[in-house]
């Protein structure tokens, strides 16, 4: 049988349970009850009262955690209100679509059940109030899509799957503030990620990372972020300008224990010759009068970090690893371009913040590497 718990208690003179303005929670957790049970638990009370809607309106949230359920019945559509559906520790394979019918749904949770790529409802994206989903520890080998229909979407935790891509349209969910990615294949993330302007925690842990993209600098508001168990040999240097990072997580990564000595490098073609001699020496040329390829290309030259060196780069680059201080106690290398194997022999130096406790980068709490 299920618990009831009362949000908000009140009763008319009468005695008799009055149903406006009154919520209450659905709570069968840890009952061990199999979905022919929940069927017929749910019809009960949707007919206790005579009326379908006047009983099931009643309820704000559903909690079916950690029961035998392999199915979730049709009748979960009847309770119209529901706000909070949490669905964690069963033996799901899919979510059936009358949970579309829940208009006022914003929490589903349906973490360590047994979802597979076809299991999510492919309108799922209609469901606007969603402002929390949680798909963690299930069986998912692909990042659901319908996902990014959900625009108000502020919480995702899809961790603890098998999903080896992030769709670079990522970025459409501009009022993310929790992204969690933890415990997947992941080989790399897309650079759309730093269109999330306002998200706050990012969570990468034990996936197959080896690198980072450099738009992570766009995350401003970004106060956690956690790397560990990748295959992480630098960082990009723009994470010094993260300056509301508070945790940072590094362990168990290939930088930790050892660092990139031999870096390859692609002697230049004779166009980014050319393109580097009408950059560095200022020729003047008018975008008009050179084919529009060609002027894309010059306006697509990069400096070169190593201050010496007044050179700039298109796609040849060196790539050198620059150690930077954290706290005053670690020694994080971080990746950094050069144009010439030459800027190597000098020595170079990068605008960024050393993190410690009077510069504004230093309110970064944790760096954590073992």
């Amino acid at each position: 049988m299920a618990n009831f718990v009362d949000y908000s208690y009140s009763s008319s003179d009468s005695g008799e349970s009055d149903y406006s303005g009154k919520s209450q929670c659905l709570d069968f957790s840890y009952a061990m009850i199999n979905s022919e049970s929940l069927s017929h638990n749910l019809e009960a009370i949707i007919c206790e009262s005579g009326s379908h809607l006047k009983r099931a309106d009643y309820y704000e949230s559903m909690i079916l955690q950690h029961n035998r359920l392999n199915t979730l019945p049709d009748s979960v559509a009847f309770f119209v209100n529901i706000k909070l559906l949490n669905l964690s520790g069963n033996n799901l394979t899919f979510i059936p679509d009358a949970i579309l019918m829940l208009k006022n749904l914003t929490s589903l949770i349906a973490k360590n059940n047994r979802l597979e790529d076809d299991g999510i409802p492919k309108n799922l994206g209609i469901c606007k109030t969603l402002r929390e989903v949680n798909f963690s520890g299930n069986c998912l080998t692909r990042f659901p899509e319908q996902l990014l229909e959900l625009d108000g979407l502020k919480f995702l935790y899809v961790g603890g799957n098998q999903i080896s891509m992030i769709p670079n349209t990522i970025g459409r969910l501009q009022r993310l503030k929790v992204l969690y990615l933890g415990g997947n294949c992941l080989t790399e993330i897309p650079a759309e990620v730093g269109q999330l302007a306002r998200l706050q925690a990012l969570v990468l842990s034990e996936n197959q990372l080896e690198n980072l993209p450099s738009t992570i600098v766009q995350l401003k508001k970004l106060r956690t972020l956690l790397l560990h168990k990748n295959q992480l040999t630098t960082l990009p240097p723009q994470i010094v300008a993260l300056k509301e990072l508070m945790e940072l997580s590094l362990r168990d990564n290939p930088l930790v224990v050892r660092f990139v000595r031999d870096l390859t490098y692609n002697p230049p073609t004779l166009l980014e010759l050319a393109g580097r001699v009408i950059k560095s020496n200022c020729v003047p040329y008018n975008t008009w009068e050179i084919p529009q390829h060609l002027a894309a290309y010059l306006g697509s030259a990069h400096q070169c970090v190593n201050p010496k060196c007044q050179g700039v780069y298109f796609d040849s680059r060196v790539e050198h690893v620059k150690f930077v201080d954290f706290c005053g106690k670690y020694r994080i290398p971080l990746l950094q371009y050069l144009c010439s194997p030459n800027c190597t022999k000098n020595p170079v130096s990068v605008e960024c913040c050393p993190l410690d406790s009077d510069s504004d980068s230093g309110r970064l709490k944790k760096v954590l590497l073992g």
